[in-house]
Parts: C-alpha cells; sequence; structure tokens
C-alpha cells in the first residue's frame, strides 16, 4: 500500500524534491519494520551475503551446511524463502524485498525456532536502506563487478552501496544467544575490491582460490566436469561445476567454520548437496545423451565462467540477451563472450520491460561476427530450436532467468515463465522423433 501511494504522489512531486525526501521515506519504514516485528534479528545467528556474482549460491550453500551441522535454519535469497521445513520459490523479481518483508521474515523464522538465517542483501536493496536495523553476525563479500549502473548512477556508487552494508556491522557487537560470535567481515582477497572492503573497521576473515588448493575440476565420463576442492586439510568432492562454484563453496565454508562447525560435518554436508535451483541446474530426461543446463548467468564475468565450465564440450547457447530498462553498456559484451565460447548462438526475449525486445537483442547481437548466431523472439521456440541441434555429448546452455518465474514485459505485465519446466516440454518432444 504505501508503495502504491508513492507512486502515485511521485507524478505530482518535482523530482528534486522527490529525491530529497526519498532516504527519510526509506529509513522511517526501515524503523517501522524493526519496532512492529521487534528486533527479530537479534534473536538470531545472522549472516548476510552479498556481491555481484555468487550470492545466491553462497547462500543456498551456506544454509545446507548449517542444516548438516544440526540447526534449525531460514532463508532469503533471490530463489525461494525458507523456514525451517518450509519453502516457497521467490516470485517477487528481487532478491531482497522491502523492509517491512524482511523483518517479518525473521520475526516468522524467530517464531519457528531457527537458531540461523541467511539473507542474500542487494546494492538495490542498500540504497532503499533494507538492510537498517538488521543485526549481521558475518557478512560474506563474494565479488564485486560492474552491474546496475543506470540505477545507481556510477560503478562508484554501485560499491558504495555495497560497502554502506558492510559498514553496519557492529564492530565489538555480540549477541546474547547461543552460538553468537563477534561480527565479521568474510572476505574474497582475489578479488579486485577486496582492499575496500577490509579497510572497514570491523573484524575480518579471509579466503581466496589458494585455499581450495589441490583442487580441480574432474572429468566423469565423457562430459561431467565436479570440482574437487581442499578445504583446512580435508578433500571435498562435490557434484557442482566450474571455478566460480569452488569460490562459493569456500566463501559458505569459511562462514560455517567461524561459527564453529567442524570440517568434517562441512564436508558431509557439501559432498551430499546436489545442487541449486537455476544455478548450473541440469535438466535430464531418458534417452538423452547431450546435456542440457539452466542457469541465471546475468552479467560478463558470470557468462564467461559458466561457458568455461563446459570446455570439452560443443555448445549450443540460448542466450537470453539482458534485462530492459538496465546495464545497456553490457549487452554487446554478452554477446562477444558467447561468440569466444559457443558453437551456435540463440538469441531471445529475456525481460525487456519498456524496451523493444528487438532492440536489445540486437545490440547483444552487435558483439557477435562470425559464429552461426540465429534470433528467435518466442523464448520456447529458441529453446526448442538449441534442442533439436543438439547431438551426443554437446551442452545446450541456456542462460539469463535461472529459477525467475516470469517474463517482464511492458507496463509491468508479466508473462509465467520456468525455463526448467519449458526446456523439459521441448526436450520430451524432441527425444520423442529420435
Amino acid at each position: 500500500m504505501l508503495e502504491k501511494i508513492l507512486r502515485a504522489t511521485e507524478k505530482f512531486i518535482p523530482k528534486s524534491i522527490y529525491r530529497f525526501f526519498q532516504p527519510v521515506y526509506h529509513f522511517l519504514l526501515a524503523i517501522a519494520g524493526a519496532l512492529i516485528y521487534r528486533f527479530p534479528s537479534r534473536r538470531l545467528i545472522v549472516v548476510g551475503i552479498t556481491g555481484t556474482k555468487g550470492k545466491s549460491s553462497t547462500a543456498e550453500i551456506l544454509n545446507r551446511i548449517f542444516e548438516g551441522a544440526g540447526y534449525k535454519t531460514a532463508l532469503s535469497g533471490t530463489i525461494r524463502f525458507k523456514i525451517g521445513d518450509k519453502s516457497r520459490p521467490n516470485l517477487y523479481k528481487m532478491s531482497m524485498p522491502g523492509r517491512m518483508f524482511v523483518q517479518k521474515f525473521l520475526r516468522e523464522a524467530v517464531d519457528a525456532g531457527c537458531t540461523h538465517a541467511v539473507i542474500e542483501m542487494t546494492s538495490e536493496g542498500a540504497k532503499q536502506l533494507r538492510h537498517y536495523f538488521i543485526n549481521l553476525d558475518a557478512l560474506v563479500v563474494t565479488n564485486i563487478s560492474p552491474e546496475h549502473i543506470e540505477s545507481h548512477g556510477s560503478y562508484e556508487n554501485y560499491v558504495e552501496a555495497k560497502l554502506s552494508i558492510a559498514r553496519s556491522l557492529k564492530p565489538n557487537g555480540i549477541k546474547n544467544i547461543p552460538g553468537a560470535k563477534k561480527n565479521v567481515l568474510i572476505l574474497n582477497t582475489d578479488d579486485k575490491e577486496y582492499t575496500r572492503f577490509s579497510s572497514i573497521n570491523a573484524p575480518q576473515i579471509f579466503y581466496s582460490l589458494r585455499d581450495a588448493e589441490p583442487y580441480s575440476l574432474r572429468k566423469e565420463g565423457n562430459t561431467s566436469e565436479n570440482v574437487t576442492l581442499s578445504f583446512k586439510g580435508d578433500t571435498i568432492h562435490s557434484p557442482l561445476r566450474g571455478t566460480f562454484n569452488i569460490y562459493n563453496i569456500l566463501a559458505a565454508a569459511t562462514a560455517a567454520n567461524y561459527f564453529g562447525i567442524t570440517t568434517s560435518t562441512i564436508v558431509r554436508a557439501l559432498e551430499s548437496f546436489d545442487g541449486i535451483k537455476g544455478r548450473v541446474e541440469k535438466v535430464h530426461l531418458d534417452g538423452q545423451d547431450f546435456d542440457v543446463i539452466v542457469d541465471y548467468a546475468h552479467t560478463a564475468d558470470s557468462l564467461e565462467k559458466f561457458y568455461q565450465a563446459f570446455s570439452h564440450q560443443r555448445k549450443i547457447c540460448v542466450l537470453g540477451s539482458t534485462g530492459g530498462g538496465r546495464d545497456q553498456w553490457k549487452r554487446p559484451e554478452m554477446g562477444k563472450i558467447a561468440e569466444k565460447y559457443c558453437d551456435q548462438i540463440i538469441l531471445t526475449n529475456e525481460d525487456p520491460y519498456d524496451e523493444d525486445p528487438i532492440k536489445i537483442i540486437n545490440e547483444v547481437k552487435a558483439g557477435i561476427s562470425t559464429k552461426p548466431c540465429t534470433i528467435l523472439i518466442d523464448r520456447r521456440k529458441a529453446i526448442a530450436h538449441a534442442l533439436s541441434l543438439a547431438h551426443k555429448n554437446d551442452a545446450v546452455l541456456i542462460t539469463g532467468k535461472g529459477t525467475d518465474p516470469y517474463i517482464m514485459t511492458a507496463n509491468g505485465s508479466k508473462i509465467p515463465w520456468s525455463d526448467v519446466d519449458v526446456a523439459k516440454e521441448e526436450l520430451t518432444k524432441v527425444l520423442a522423433t529420435r
């Protein structure tokens, strides 16, 4: 209701005045939510996960480790909202929903008897002060690279939004609850922005790819590459794929270990972890002799790392272009990466919002000059066409949406959608003809 009132009044208020009062509005909502729900984060061990890439995977992995240690957990993120044994998909198209939602979610977690909560925290959420009055016990920073530039006005503003979350840690804070420790900042020292976060006045612990040595992307059979890594002297064999997932595992394992979870418990939890919905998610039916993978990859860097995880296979790539109204600079970059790694490229619709989807796709195509490229605006037809081109041991890679439940179109309209479900439906038809 408050958001509707805000949108209605925005039309009649000069932009300069509107922008001036926005922080006050967001602060009032943040404090109101905390007061109404009685500061629930004070009753939980709360770990925030922020960064450009890997937030959802790291959050899901950490949640699994906490569960493996016997804790009752809550999880709020891009993919789902979970309290104890109850889980529901996130249908908001926001990784970190509004202030009242987060505080209400944490209160429900406390009332359900949860002891640990994992929350994805975003730059957009920080810009609207959604992290205020959430008492973090730890903040994991996965990595920082350009994203949401139009929304924040500059890359510097984007990084500053992330830094504001880290600054919310209380250097000497400790809760009077079992398992609580001093608030800590957990940083990836391989990231180029690491030093900016390490200058913040808070206890810090670090991780890097060196901590996983010896590590490998081990091959199983002809195509499957899963990761093996070391952590605190123990070896982990994970069904997850790609170097990026080694980083996600390290981030989650480092956080869990800080809260006293043993390496043997971490190893058991990770080796039984079979994957994350919409994140390198495998679609497989009987009779299928090629890989079909759905992934959220929506930045140039994440797309490249995703493609690199399938380096031994012929790749047929359904590139979901990029969403309308934001990060237009990256469109040709996404095309260049697809050209570098893919053998066949199908460009299609993703979330155009109020932009012309053909215009978006043509801007992606500007980065492609030599590889076979087909434009199919209908996303279902694009997926079906990619599957029809696949041969034994190929990889059909469908990117851009992951678990996103809608295709967002003009005037706020949305079309219910699931890349995984559509891929299964079209794969059934393809296999029936072979």
